[in-house]
């Protein structure tokens, strides 16, 4: 099991890169809906959603996914315990849909068929900080609590709702 560590490491490193994907497409996607008017401005950032979410986002969810499920076979007393590792598990399904999500609203995009604003994709911007909130809380603390649970989707919402409702602000 001494290749256990190196596969913990590799898994760590692949979420980091995964995550700065989910940070950043949908703060792409709000400069491409405030911009449309400027094409040649639009056709970078077509050229940089593509790149960051084909070449960073999907391969690093997938070694992600893949480190994951092989620390699970090789340590499966992970899923024992109060729930805590059921828990980060359902969260990361939600963030893998979401970075799904982020590839279907690149076409709609891309195809300059789309009807989201600005505000909404700030908001959708907020999606995988709350879950990765959930994700670390779990795996550090080795816990499931439910307080912690219903206060951070309980403030996510909240956040997201404001966030989304916000006045565009005058250039």
């Amino acid at each position: 099991m001494d290749y256990y560590l190196w596969i913990v490491v590799f898994h760590i490193m692949a979420v980091m890169s995964w995550m700065a994907m989910l940070f950043y497409q949908p703060r792409l996607y709000v400069y491409h809906t405030e911009h449309k008017d400027k094409k040649e401005f639009v056709e970078v950032v077509k050229i940089q959603e593509y790149k960051m979410y084909k070449y960073i986002g999907l391969p690093a969810m997938w070694a992600t996914i893949i480190s994951g499920v092989l620390m699970l076979y090789l340590r499966p007393d992970l899923l024992k315990g109060d729930g805590w590792m059921h828990a980060k598990i359902f969260f990361a399904l939600l963030l893998i849909a979401y970075s799904f999500s982020l590839g279907y609203y690149r076409k709609k995009l891309e195809n300059n068929d789309y009807s989201k604003s600005g505000n909404f994709f700030r908001a959708y911007n907020e999606v995988p900080t709350f879950l990765s909130i959930l994700i670390v809380g779990y795996v550090i603390t080795k816990t499931f609590s439910l307080a912690f649970t219903f206060i951070t989707i309980f403030f996510a919402a909240y956040l997201i709702y404001k966030v989304y409702k916000q006045k565009k602000k005058e250039e």
